[in-house]
């Protein structure tokens, strides 16, 4: 978002660059197009001076040194016309350049300037000077065409035409227009760098606001969002923010120190009734009665269980402990090993493979033990007798550790396989096995709570696939 922003303060800067700046620039060019008319129209008006007063041959010689002086100095072509279109006098017919050294190689004017000059011609034989030229450009024109007419009013005589280079004014024009591109791509640079300090400031709390709901969202209750700089309708945001997630971290805290309190309270009375129940078992004759007690101490022994699941939930759920550094394939070894006993008791196939040898992650503590653990105890429940399965831990692509417990037993329907991870969830088919329904819901939160995840799926060709990816330790500089 932040560039998002900083692009279009840039794009409105730019605009905003080129509205001063263009006209600007055509304001000068329009102003040295009308120095250098003003310029050489005086000295028109002088020539024309000089054809109105001209009776003799020695008038007539006196005009055409003035001409010819003005046209080796400048370059410029200077025609003395009657009222017929007559050449009176003639001196040079333009040149590539305007300065105050002798001109250069004098040129012919090109099919545009014949135009402009018989347009000025005529202009002026009606007793009309030139008063407007061509806006003058670093491009050009290469020269323009003016008119004095010769005498006024009615007494119009003849006209003095002049083809003026415009070297110099163009080169004026050109280091102005350089000043003021360059001047404005300074201030646009300097615009530039307050916008990016700008939307810096505008986006620090907003990023700082994403990352504590990121947080929050993630399950850290604990984070807040700690910006204070910003305008101030951002710093009020974050001061609700704040507000708002310590009264969330305070509900959630006291469901969870109720759901512990409460499941470590009826602890002790069950267990007592649990051993009471036994002690009673070898006083009931046999029959009706004591298969009924032993539905009763079955239900307790069940109702115990989940009990440590919902305390074990809570203490997850709760998250004091900070993830570390942890060898996956060192766990993953270690619990396959413990298990193997009870599977094989259970008429069970466990192999585990791990690659490479040594797979790290950072996780909560002994995240990878535990969340084995529980999806091990779910496959030795529900793999039917004489089934495998197959433990494997490897590197993903995006370097975590993943762990992929695969069977070949039933397997669950596959719209119910985004619910048994749900607490207390259990496909319909599976109601009557013992367990408390917690084991792939405490997996699923020990995976999130250190930053990885849980999946389910079908394993092919039929059997479940539960697989678990816990993110890479960070990187050491060295």
């Amino acid at each position: 978002m932040r560039r998002r922003l900083l692009a279009v303060l840039t794009v409105l800067m730019g605009v905003s660059a080129l509205l001063l700046c263009v006209p600007l620039a055509d304001a000068y060019a329009r102003g040295r197009t009308e120095h250098l008319l003003l310029q050489r129209r005086s000295e028109a008006v002088r020539f024309a001076d000089l054809a109105d007063r001209m009776r003799t041959g020695a008038d007539r010689a006196e005009l055409s040194a003035e001409i010819g002086r003005y046209a080796q100095l400048y370059g410029a072509g200077v025609v003395v016309v009657d009222t017929e279109g007559t050449t009176v006098a003639r001196a040079g017919t333009g040149s590539s350049g305007e300065s105050g050294a002798a001109a250069g190689p004098v040129t012919t004017p090109g099919r545009g300037t014949s135009a402009a000059v018989s347009d000025a011609r005529r202009r002026a034989l009606t007793g009309r000077s030139t008063d407007r030229l061509p806006v003058i450009r670093p491009w050009g024109p290469q020269s323009v065409v003016l008119a004095e007419p010769v005498g006024r009013d009615e007494r119009v005589s003849g006209a003095v035409l002049m083809t003026v280079p415009t070297g110099a004014a163009r080169r004026d024009v050109t280091v102005r227009w350089a000043f003021i591109a360059g001047a404005a791509a300074a201030a646009f640079a300097a615009a530039a760098l307050v916008a990016a300090g700008i939307s810096r400031w505008l986006m620090r709390p907003v990023l700082d606001l994403d990352r504590a709901v990121e947080g929050l969202t993630a399950g850290s209750l604990g984070v807040r969002a700690a910006s204070d700089t910003g305008p101030p309708e951002l710093r009020r945001l974050r001061r609700h923010f704040n507000t708002m997630a310590e009264a969330v971290a305070a509900s959630l805290g006291r469901q969870r120190d109720f759901v512990a309190d409460a499941s470590h309270q009826l602890r002790n009375p069950l267990a007592t009734l649990v051993l009471q129940l036994e002690n009673v078992e070898p006083h009931i004759a046999p029959g009706p009665g004591r298969t009924e007690h032993s539905r009763a101490l079955d239900e307790a022994e069940r109702l115990e269980e989940l009990l440590d699941g919902l305390l074990a939930l809570a203490r997850v759920e709760s998250g004091p402990a900070e993830p570390g550094d942890q060898d996956v394939a060192r766990s993953v070894h270690a619990r396959v090993t413990a298990w193997a006993p009870v599977f094989a008791d259970a008429g069970l196939e466990l192999t585990a493979s791990c690659r490479p040898e040594v797979l790290r992650a950072r996780a909560l503590p002994d995240a990878a033990g535990r969340i084995l653990d529980a999806l091990l105890d779910n496959a030795v429940k529900f793999v039917p007798r004489g089934g495998r399965v197959s433990v494997l831990a490897t590197r993903g692509a995006d370097g975590t550790a993943v762990v992929r417990v695969a069977d070949d037993g039933p397997g669950v329907p596959e719209d119910q396989l985004p619910l048994i991870i749900r607490r207390f969830a259990r496909s319909p088919a599976h109601q009557n096995v013992h367990g408390s329904g917690l084991g792939l819901a405490i997996a699923d939160e020990i995976a999130r709570a250190g930053g990885g995840r849980l999946d389910v799926g079908a394993n092919a060709p039929h059997g479940l696939a539960v697989e678990f990816r816990l993110p890479p330790p960070p990187r050491t500089l060295r």
